[in-house]
């Protein structure tokens, strides 16, 4: 009998070759209108930054060229070094915290049978997004209230008042109150993109493991969570550049006192520059801070990067 070759060769063999279709070069034209905002407002300014790092700038009078001055006393600020370290602990917290509450979140949901309460709850979880920040900042700041907040007056109720504290006011507390705004931290793009991505999952895989008598953690840690990891480079990814810029919270709660305890980089930059008038100065620290941005987010999408099976070619 004559051999039939598989099907996946048979279509390899057999299948025309597809050619790109060429894209007329008019078609590019349209592109210029969003390179030239793109480049005046996002590029311009930067390398705009880059340039007055190296001067004493004053706006609207002359700015002296001094060289790499700024940089080097920005290697002896110790409030500026010390902004790292808080961003830090935000950080640490953002990519565990932040994200084991939402990934439980996200397995609850898709162990409900009726489409109904999961869609229901899935809106109840992501309709906070549609929430302004600054609305939430200002809730929890009044949450924190030493007089008149919550807490304070739950722990009161409860025999605890031991523990009231000026939560925002008391440089041991103030970052951690930071932290802790938003608690449970459940309702937000982590959740959103973990839900997805585990609605992506095959049902015959859980089916598959059921039947293998995978447990839930099992499944979770042998299942879910590889396949997930498309999901969690990009929360990482994102994680990087939303710590590295955070400072609204900040700047609305605390204006990072107290004694310095919640300052954060972009809080620095917008001190030395609106307060002390030292725009040369912020300017170097911002282009400070834009590379350190540029090398984790390169160093994030390398990570991130998806290498080729072995075999592949």
């Amino acid at each position: 009998m004559r051999a039939v070759p598989p099907v996946a060769s048979l279509s390899l063999e057999t299948a025309p070759h597809r050619r790109r279709r060429r894209v007329p070069w008019g078609a590019y034209l349209a592109l210029v209108p969003t390179l030239g905002l793109l480049g005046f407002f996002a590029y311009y300014p930067d390398i705009n930054g880059l340039v007055h790092s190296l001067t004493n700038w004053e706006p609207g009078f002359s700015s002296p060229f001094v060289g790499l001055a700024n940089y080097r006393a920005m290697w002896h600020d110790s409030l500026w070094w010390e902004s790292f370290v808080h961003i830090g602990v935000i950080f640490v917290v953002a990519v565990t915290a932040m994200w084991v509450v939402p990934l439980a979140a996200a397995e609850l949901l898709i162990t409900l049978s009726r489409p109904r309460w999961r869609l229901f709850f899935r809106s109840a979880l992501i309709a906070p997004l549609a929430f302004s920040p600054v609305i939430q900042v200002l809730t929890w700041q009044f949450i924190y209230d030493p007089n008149v907040g919550v807490l304070n007056d739950f722990l009161g109720k409860v025999g605890l008042t031991v523990l009231e504290k000026n939560w925002l006011g008391n440089p041991s507390t103030a970052l951690w109150a930071l932290i802790f705004i938003n608690f449970p931290w459940v309702a937000g793009l982590p959740f959103l993109i973990f839900s997805a991505g585990l609605q992506n999952i095959p049902t015959e895989i859980f089916d598959a493991a059921a039947i293998d008598g995978a447990g839930r953690w099992k499944r979770l840690l042998v299942i879910d969570l590889p396949l997930l990891l498309r999901q969690v480079k990009l929360l990482f990814f994102l994680a990087v550049v939303f710590v590295l810029q955070y400072g609204f919270a900040a700047y609305i709660a605390t204006q990072g006192g107290p004694d310095n305890a919640t300052t954060v980089p972009v809080l620095r930059i917008v001190g030395v520059a609106f307060d002390a008038g030292e725009w040369g100065y912020a300017a170097a620290l911002s282009a400070t801070l834009l590379i350190i941005m540029m090398l984790m987010t390169g160093l994030a999408l390398f990570i991130g990067r998806r290498r080729p099976l072995r075999g592949a070619p």
